[in-house]
C-alpha cells in the first residue's frame, strides 16, 4: 500500500511554524517511503474561510518546496458527509440532542464543581419520540453526536508514543454537526481520509483524544483506521506556548531573511534525538527523516537558532539557487567571494557595493598615506595575472618591510571602506585594476 499523508489546514488564517512544521513532516514522512503528500483545504467554515488564506497556503507550501500531490477541498464534498452521517445514524451511532449552549455549560460546572470530569451525561439518550418531536414542533434545532461504544477500551499504537489506551466510558459523545447543519472537525476528517486513502496521520498530542473517538468513526464507517502518530507541539525558547509562535509564518520569516532550506532544517528535527544541521539538500533531509528519533518533551523554537542556521546554509548556497536574488552585473564569482560573510540575503546588495563603488575610506596618517601611494604604483605597473593580491602584498612586503596588519589592513581600507569582509583575494579580481588603482590614490590623498 502506498504511503500517503496529509496537511489539512483550515483557511481562516495564515499558517504559522507550527503548522508548518505539520505540512514538512507529513511531506518528508510521505517522501521517505516514496509515497504521496496529499492538501486538504479543511473549509467547512464558510463564514471564516477565506479564498486569499487558501492561496496563502499553496503559496507557502511553494516557498518551502512542499508541493502536494494532490488537492481537495471539504467544501466540495459535502455530498460524502451526508452519506457518512446517514451510515452512522443507520447504525444506531448517532443521536440528536437539544441542550442550548448555556445548558451544556451549566452541566459542566457542576461536574467541575464536584470534582468530577465533564463528560456529556447522554441526556438526550433518555428523551421519548414524543418529547423530541414536542422540541422539534417548538423549533429547537438538535446539533448531534455521535455515540461512542463503552465496550472495550480504544487502543492504538502510536509511532510516536506508542502504545496508546482510552476508555471511552470516561470520554463525552464528541458533536460532529452542529444545529445549523455544519459540520466540526472530527467526522469529515475520517471520511476525507478514508476517500483519499490516506495511509498514515501525523499530527500534534493535542489530537491524541480526537484520534481516539476517530478510531471509532472508521470501524462504524467499515474502514481501516490509519497509522496515528501525535508529535510534541513547538514551545518557545523560554519553556512556555508562546503567542509569537502563533502568528510567526512565512510572510515574516521571509521579511527576516529566512531562507526556505534553513526552516526546513530546524524544524525537520526539532523535537527529535537528531542533532540540527545546516543541511541544505533536500534529499539529505528526507533520507534522515525518522519517526523513531521523536521525542515526548516539548520541541523548542528559537528564532536565534534559526537565524545562525541561516547563515550556515546562505554560506552553502551555490549560485545556480541564487542567481535570481543577486544584484544586476553579480556573477558566480562574486558570489563565491562573498557568501562567507552573508548570513542573510538581503545583505548581498551591501557587499556588492564595495566592488561597484563608491567606498568611504577613513582618513589615514602621513606614513600610511604614503603606503598606499607606493601600493597603487605597484598595482598599476605590475603583473595582473591570475592572483593580483597576492602579486601586489608580495612586493610591497618585499619594498616596504611591512608585514601582517601594517601590511594588510590599510589596503582593505583603502580598497573597501571596511576593516574586515571577503577574502581579498577573491574581491581584488572583482574590483579590477582600473577601480583598485583608483581607489588607492584617492586614499593616498
Amino acid at each position: 500500500m502506498t504511503v500517503t499523508t496529509r496537511f489539512a489546514p483550515s483557511p481562516t488564517g495564515h499558517l504559522h511554524v507550527g503548522n508548518i512544521r505539520t505540512a514538512l513532516h507529513n511531506w518528508l514522512l510521505a517522501k521517505k517511503a516514496g509515497g504521496r503528500f496529499l492538501l486538504r483545504i479543511d473549509d467547512t467554515d464558510a463564514a471564516r474561510s477565506r479564498e486569499e488564506y487558501v492561496e496563502a497556503i499553496r503559496a507557502d507550501l511553494n516557498w518551502l518546496g512542499l508541493e502536494p500531490d494532490g488537492e481537495e477541498r471539504q467544501s466540495a464534498r459535502f455530498d460524502r458527509y451526508e452519506t457518512g452521517f446517514a451510515t452512522l445514524r443507520e447504525a444506531g451511532r448517532i443521536y440528536p440532542c437539544f441542550e442550548t449552549a448555556q445548558e451544556l455549560e451549566l452541566k459542566r460546572k457542576i461536574l467541575l464543581g464536584r470534582g468530577l470530569p465533564p463528560i456529556y451525561d447522554r441526556a438526550a439518550l433518555n428523551l421519548s419520540d414524543a418529547e423530541r418531536a414536542e422540541k422539534e414542533a417548538a423549533g429547537v434545532a438538535p446539533h448531534w453526536r455521535f455515540k461512542l461504544d463503552h465496550a472495550a477500551p480504544i487502543e492504538w499504537e502510536d509511532g510516536i508514543r506508542g502504545h496508546q489506551k482510552f476508555d471511552p466510558a470516561q470520554m463525552s459523545d464528541p458533536v460532529v454537526r452542529r444545529a445549523d447543519g455544519s459540520w466540526l472537525y472530527m467526522l469529515p476528517s475520517a471520511i476525507d481520509d478514508i476517500a483519499m486513502g490516506v495511509t498514515d496521520v501525523l499530527r500534534g498530542e493535542d489530537h491524541v483524544s480526537n484520534t481516539a473517538l476517530q478510531i471509532q468513526m472508521f470501524h462504524v464507517l467499515n474502514a481501516e483506521a490509519p497509522r496515528f502518530a501525535h508529535e510534541a507541539l513547538l514551545v518557545g525558547s523560554e519553556g512556555k506556548l508562546s503567542k509569537r509562535l502563533g502568528s510567526l509564518g512565512v510572510a515574516q520569516l521571509r521579511e527576516a531573511g529566512i531562507e526556505p532550506e534553513a526552516l526546513v532544517a530546524l524544524l525537520a528535527r526539532l523535537g527529535t534525538s537528531q542533532p540540527v544541521e545546516a543541511i541544505a539538500e533536500r534529499t539529505a533531509v528526507v533520507e534522515t527523516f525518522d519517526l523513531a528519533t521523536f521525542g515526548r518533551a516539548p520541541a523548542r523554537f528559537d528564532e536565534a537558532e534559526l537565524h545562525r542556521l541561516n547563515a550556515q546554509i546562505v554560506h552553502r548556497l551555490p549560485y545556480a539557487r541564487v542567481s535570481h536574488l543577486l544584484p544586476q552585473g553579480m556573477g558566480e564569482d562574486a558570489w563565491d567571494a562573498i557568501r562567507p560573510n552573508v548570513a542573510h540575503m538581503d545583505e548581498v546588495a551591501d557587499w556588492w557595493r564595495i566592488v561597484t563603488g563608491p567606498v568611504d575610506a577613513p582618513a589615514f596618517d602621513e606614513e600610511t598615506r604614503g603606503y598606499l601611494a607606493n601600493a597603487a604604483d605597484t598595482l598599476e605597473a605590475g603583473d595582473w595575472g591570475d592572483d593580483p593580491w597576492h602579486t601586489l602584498t608580495g612586493a610591497l612586503k618585499a619594498g616596504t618591510g611591512r608585514k601582517g596588519k601594517a601590511l594588510f589592513l590599510p589596503l582593505r581600507q583603502a580598497l573597501t571602506g571596511m576593516d574586515h569582509g571577503p577574502d581579498m583575494k577573491q574581491l581584488l579580481p572583482l574590483i579590477g585594476r582600473e577601480r583598485a588603482t583608483a581607489r588607492l590614490r584617492e586614499a593616498a590623498g
